[in-house]
């Protein structure tokens, strides 16, 4: 079951196409739209409607009567499994057209929008078809008490979830934020970046056409503090998950409070990334790059703050600006294209901002450091693979989430020390360590204080594997066994199975009972 591409059928007077909100299972105009503008060339890929205040009660509206109806949440676990295999069905008949209009609206290249931009999707909607086949949403509990009782354990829906999603992996996150919760029978509200909006809209035709409920997936457009603060703050939202900066978190964290919602929250990293001195360097020098290029950097989890131990500083760094001299940046849309574009004129400032910042305090510039020039790089937002070496951990470019193609080089004497650095940092979302001794390797990420370390690899999510942070990278685990957890709330029920009433704990209250006469 294929779902056709939403745009209205009208066209805006340039022949642009035009998204409109998904609300209560309907196409929802609005007064105001922005275009989304792809990175690379800075032209626009479609317009889309942005929300008011009343997009959002609508949404909120809608998705609190399904909730309140029953008619998702007492849907067989089997049957919403069903209808996340017809969404896994749909997007994989697309899977090429989404990549591409992933590449246009993100600046990614293409090759990485196909395998991570929609191919991760699929992967993780199949481990979550699962969960919802064999998750176990209640249990006997004990026979226990003076008073002869059994007991339930019920994992019951939330209600109403907010989904936030960020800009830099907007199809992922979108159905990290949408489908776990869904599957254990909530109703959601997405507000996805106006950047970024394609994925999360074409998801909702996707899932009608499945069989979701109208209303049970609401998605609205718009700014974070006016949008997305009214969502945080609606009191029919149950819960909330958002993926963003660290200082945004804090933000909804503050908004959540008044109405004391549970909160998912996956912030900011600085992930360390540890070679030790034993290590396959031809690896390590190829992983290192991956850790802090993919996506231009613009991933939370990325591996910014390299690592090295004094013996290997020199060769390591030789060996890691020849390999990115190797690279390509260039159109998303080539699959030749290694390297795309940033995000926006305001993402590619604050980069070239903190570029000059290291420079400043006293970091050694090794490579990059500015922009390219040449045929193709007229238009767009593009900054060099960025080096820098002589970094100390107190230097901003160290401490401050760049997200950009950015690297800090530190340099360690002694393994105590290097995971004195690598935790060195109010973050804790990631880390990596490299060695051919794995037990040795073990050793060191078992003491590094972050959601995710790999052994000889980075960006390795998997969906069996929770996936969040430490401090202020976060609270609660998207993905992994529990990930329909984070949406569900445990109720205890306790049955008497006696039917003694002189056995019970009145008298507490009620005295001695009276006497028979």
């Amino acid at each position: 079951m294929t779902a056709t591409l939403p745009v209205t059928p009208a066209v805006d007077r340039d022949g642009t196409p035009h998204y409109r909100m998904f609300i209560d299972g309907e196409w929802v105009d609005s007064a105001t739209s922005i275009p989304v503008i792809n990175p690379a060339t800075e032209e626009v890929v479609v317009t889309v409607a942005t929300a008011d205040t009343g997009h959002v009660d609508a949404a909120v509206a809608a998705a609190k009567r399904v909730h309140e109806s029953g008619v998702w949440r007492n849907t067989p676990q089997s049957e919403r499994a069903a209808v996340i295999d017809r969404v896994i069905a749909s997007l994989a008949a697309r899977m090429d057209e989404l990549a591409v209009l992933s590449a246009r609206e993100t600046g990614m290249p293409v090759r990485v929008a196909g395998a991570i931009g929609v191919g991760f999707p699929i992967v993780h909607l199949g481990h979550y078809a699962e969960l919802a086949r064999t998750y176990e949403f209640e249990r006997s509990g004990p026979v226990t008490g003076q008073v002869l009782s059994a007991s339930f354990i019920r994992k019951e829906p939330v209600g109403v979830c907010a989904g936030i999603v960020p800009w830099n992996f907007p199809a992922l996150i979108a159905v990290w934020k949408s489908i776990p919760a869904l599957a254990a029978g909530n109703t959601v509200v997405l507000k996805t970046d106006e950047k970024t909006p394609i994925f999360a809209l074409e998801l909702g035709a996707i899932l009608r056409d499945a069989g979701l409920p109208d209303g049970a997936y609401n998605v609205v457009v718009g700014d974070g503090p006016t949008i997305g603060g009214h969502l945080v703050k609606h009191p029919d939202v149950r819960l909330v998950s958002f993926t963003g900066s660290t200082a945004t978190g804090r933000q909804v964290m503050a908004d959540a409070s008044a109405t004391v919602k549970r909160v998912v929250l996956e912030l900011g990293g600085k992930g360390p990334n540890i070679v030790l001195d034993d290590a396959d360097l031809d690896a390590a020098v190829d992983g290192s790059i991956y850790a802090f290029l993919l996506h231009a950097g613009q991933a939370c989890e990325s591996g910014t703050r390299l690592l090295l131990p004094a013996s290997i500083h020199d060769e390591f760094v030789a060996r890691l600006i020849e390999r990115l001299k190797t690279l390509r940046i260039g159109s998303p849309l080539d699959p030749a294209t290694d390297i795309g574009a940033v995000m926006n004129k305001t993402q590619h400032e604050r980069i070239l901002g903190y570029i000059e910042k290291g420079k400043a305090e006293g970091a050694t510039l090794v490579h990059g450091g500015g922009v390219p020039t040449g045929e193709g790089f007229d238009k767009g937002f593009w900054v060099v693979p960025t080096v820098f070496t002589g970094v100390t951990n107190d230097m901003t470019i160290a401490r401050e989430e760049i997200f950009g193609p950015v690297l800090s080089v530190l340099k360690y004497d002694t393994v105590e020390e290097a995971i004195a650095i690598a935790n060195d940092t109010e973050y804790g979302l990631s880390a990596a360590v490299w060695s051919r001794d794995n037990q040795r390797a073990l050793e060191v990420a078992r003491q590094i204080e972050a959601g995710s370390v790999w052994v000889n690899d980075f960006h390795n999510i998997s969906q069996y594997l929770p996936f969040g942070g430490y401090k202020q990278s976060g609270t609660g685990r998207e993905l992994g066994p529990d990930a329909l957890g984070e949406f569900t709330q445990d109720k205890g029920i306790t049955v008497d199975l006696s039917g003694d009433v002189s056995r019970r704990a009145y008298g507490l209250v009620l005295g001695t009972p009276p006497s028979a006469e």
